[in-house]
């Protein structure tokens, strides 16, 4: 029996999602020809183009399933698909984790009567609050002896025993198995806490948030597939539903998503899929490629042959495989291939972007042409990198740049603004805080030229050149000096006569901290008239009076506040709902004060929806991890390799979860071996450098240091690659 499904297998840009895109439209076509079949037999005419186009598409009432392995690919996908059908047909595009979250929540009744749950509308968890609240729980259970034994501090290990209940439910185990197959993986490991503590912390964790309705993705995950999957009226409702499902990049997926597939195509729906041996991006933080590719046993199997178009790919991926695997093999890489090499990294830094600057600024090359690839990218390099190439209006861009909202001028700004207007959070705000604040609540941003090149997006150094202050750094020390009177419940600030030589201040920085104080005293006196709902309504009226006021913020900022926003909404719904379950005798702002601390933890990173700016590609060049750039499936003509003999290479540039091995569906719960280890790590490695290849065009920059940041010498894989070179661009030649 000839199979309808298709299983599209092909390196990286072969293409496999066009491929996709046509198999769609080619279902669409043959369900068009049957549905007028039908119509000219249900009515015995011919369907013409008085009829219109619904009552004939009406009897295929199931939609798609498009699933892609990430956000940004889910709309790319989800736009291609809509706009070659022209928007006819119903398409559901999704990433398999987000599919799993809207179907445990639509579906959530039903899972209240099968688990017995209180019935009670769930709430997501985000991973900075799951992490939070599960501290909170366990804290009484992690001595100093369990924090000793297992080697990290208390905030590592947190994470560390969270992720093990996500990769359980990602490969289909559910909670009550994990002990048995860290066990097994674990061995005699005494380095490692006891499997049976590490699986009752977790069932305790789970059971505490199912009382209160509280959802993290690993519990979400689990739900999905140990209950709902297995529940034939979901099943009834699920395969009424779809008829196709289209999945780009399985090779991403977690294992529970074959489980929802093979159940559509048992059910008679048909699917395409497309994997990539050379992809497996997300191999140790939840994926399984080995146990999607199972899959292609019930498809017909299609291969693209061939190199990606324009690419090095194919004239560099044999020789670069070969020396880094066997490294006494004597081969010199072609011209396409350079090298930089310095002694020192800051000197790697500055000459890797001169060559850059000096390539665009001869026009060998233009920003968006250009890719600086690292390992990982610390934020010496970043701001390295980005300093000397904006200084040369080379605009850059940094792909999913998660640093913590703490580390935002603005962000710290408004937390003082609310240890300021709310009583009893005066140990939370000092002196350079409200200098800070007087500085970011004091600028004024001058409108954009009207002109149509002033109407285009521009880069964030633009945006900040436009931005001035009433109250520049050195006034407002000076005002903080002698106006801000510290208290533990009731900190103020006094009007700026109290300073003796305020003449000092200047007319213009007067007025604008006169104002400021005056807003202050308004919020105080409505917070105590308890006529300001809650800290999200504070917020959001400092947004609006004294940041966004009218003036176009640079998009790096506006996401930082939407993020602000988005995670104190988060944090107070979470919160209300505790309350609701378990009342605590608290003092009214304990919830402010926590939530001012989880910020300047770190542990919130600003990537609000939506992700990328609203318009036409950003004419930039791309600084990104590989992990990071490998995920975002870009291609580029050149392509910078930042550390070449970092060791980091052999890691993917993502460091592998706890325990990630041992969920793997085809070695469920086996030891790994430091053999094993080795052996992933050539896998890898030989991934890396062929998906890479497959995404560059023209050329290709190694760039090597003799010394890391911290002064050892880097020996990584890709050393041999770095000999081989023929171009070198030394510090003696870098001009």
């Amino acid at each position: 029996m000839v199979s309808h499904s298709v299983w599209i297998v092909g390196t990286s840009r072969s293409g496999k999602t066009a491929r996709l895109v046509e198999q769609f439209c080619n279902w669409v076509t043959s369900e068009k020809q049957y549905t007028e079949s039908f119509y000219t037999k249900k009515t015995g005419r011919k369907k013409t183009g008085h009829v219109p186009e619904f009552l004939y598409l009406k009897q295929t009432e199931p939609g798609v399933l498009v699933l892609a392995a990430n956000d940004d690919n889910r709309r790319e996908l989800g736009d291609i698909i809509v706009t070659s059908t022209l928007g006819k047909y119903p398409v559901r595009a999704k990433t398999p984790l987000g599919f799993f979250q809207d179907e445990v929540i639509l579906f959530w009744p039903l899972l209240i009567n099968s688990l017995n749950l209180k019935a009670q509308f769930p709430v997501r968890l985000r991973p900075e609050t799951e992490q939070e609240l599960a501290t909170k729980l366990w804290r009484p259970q992690l001595d100093e002896e369990i924090l000793r034994i297992a080697g990290v501090n208390e905030s590592r290990l947190v994470r560390r025993i969270l992720d093990l209940l996500q990769l359980a439910a990602y490969s289909g185990v559910p909670c009550e198995d994990i002990a048995q197959i860290l066990a097994k993986g674990l061995g005699e490991n005494a380095t490692t806490l006891e499997p049976e503590f590490l699986a009752s912390l977790l069932l305790d964790w789970r059971n505490w948030c199912l009382e209160r309705g509280l959802l993290t993705y690993g519990i979400i995950t689990e739900l999905y597939s140990q209950h709902l999957l297995s529940d034939r009226n979901y099943q009834q409702h699920l395969t009424k539903r779809y008829q196709a499902v289209l999945a780009d990049d399985v090779d991403d997926y977690p294992s529970v998503a074959r489980l929802l597939f093979e159940l559509l195509l048992d059910r008679g729906a048909v699917g395409a899929f497309s994997y990539n041996p050379d992809g497996a991006v997300r191999l140790g933080l939840g994926a399984d490629p080995n146990y999607l590719e199972g899959l292609a046993e019930r498809c017909r199997v299609e291969i693209l042959n061939g190199p990606p178009p324009e690419s090095l790919s194919e004239q560099l991926t044999k020789q670069m495989v070969e020396l880094v695997t066997e490294p006494m093999v004597m081969l010199s890489l072609p011209k396409t291939v350079h090298s930089i090499q310095t002694t020192s990294r800051a000197q790697l830094l500055r000459q890797t972007a001169e060559v850059i600057a000096n390539a665009i600024q001869s026009q060998q090359v233009q920003p968006e042409e250009v890719a600086i690839i690292a390992p990982g990218l610390d934020a010496i390099a970043r701001y390295t990198l980005v300093e000397i190439l904006v200084k040369q209006n080379i605009p850059v861009e940094s792909l999913n740049d998660q640093r913590p909202l703490i580390s935002s001028p603005i962000i710290r700004a408004l937390l003082t603004m609310l240890a300021l207007v709310y009583p009893g959070l005066g140990r939370l705000v000092d002196r350079d805080a409200v200098a800070e604040m007087l500085v970011v609540l004091s600028r004024k941003q001058q409108p954009p030229e009207n002109s149509t090149d002033a109407m285009n997006r521009v880069s964030t150094t633009d945006a900040m050149n436009r931005v001035s202050t009433n109250i520049d750094p050195v006034r407002a020390g000076l005002i903080a000096d002698y106006c801000f009177v510290p208290h533990p419940d009731r900190p103020n600030l006094l009007p700026v006569s109290v300073f003796e030589r305020w003449d000092r201040i200047g007319y213009a920085a007067t007025t604008a901290y006169s104002e400021i104080l005056e807003w202050l005293e308004q919020q105080r006196s409505q917070q105590e008239l308890r006529l300001i709902p809650s800290p999200i309504s504070l917020l959001d009226r400092a947004i609006q009076r004294f940041l966004w006021n009218g003036s176009n913020l640079p998009y790096e900022q506006l996401a930082a506040l939407r993020e602000l926003l988005e995670t104190a909404q988060h944090y107070w719904e979470i919160d209300t709902r505790l309350r609701q379950i378990a009342p605590v005798e608290t003092t009214p702002h304990t919830t402010i004060i926590e939530f001012i601390q989880l910020l300047r933890r770190g542990t919130i990173t600003a990537n609000a929806y939506p992700v990328r700016p609203i318009g036409g590609a950003r004419k930039a060049v791309t600084l990104a991890t590989i992990f990071q750039y490998r995920s975002s499936r870009r291609s580029h003509q050149w392509h910078f390799w930042l550390d070449a003999g970092s060791p980091l290479w052999a890691k993917g540039g993502a460091a592998t979860l706890f325990g990630a091995p041992f969920f793997l569906r085809d070695r469920l719960g086996e030891p790994w071996t430091a053999e094993d280890e080795k052996l992933a790590e050539e896998q890898r490695l030989r991934r890396i450098l062929t998906d890479l290849l497959s995404r560059v065009s023209e050329r290709v920059y190694l760039c090597h240091s003799d010394l890391a940041v911290n002064g050892q010498e880097q020996i990584g894989p890709l050393l041999p690659l770095v000999n081989a070179c023929v171009t070198v661009i030394s510090e003696a030649n870098v001009n």
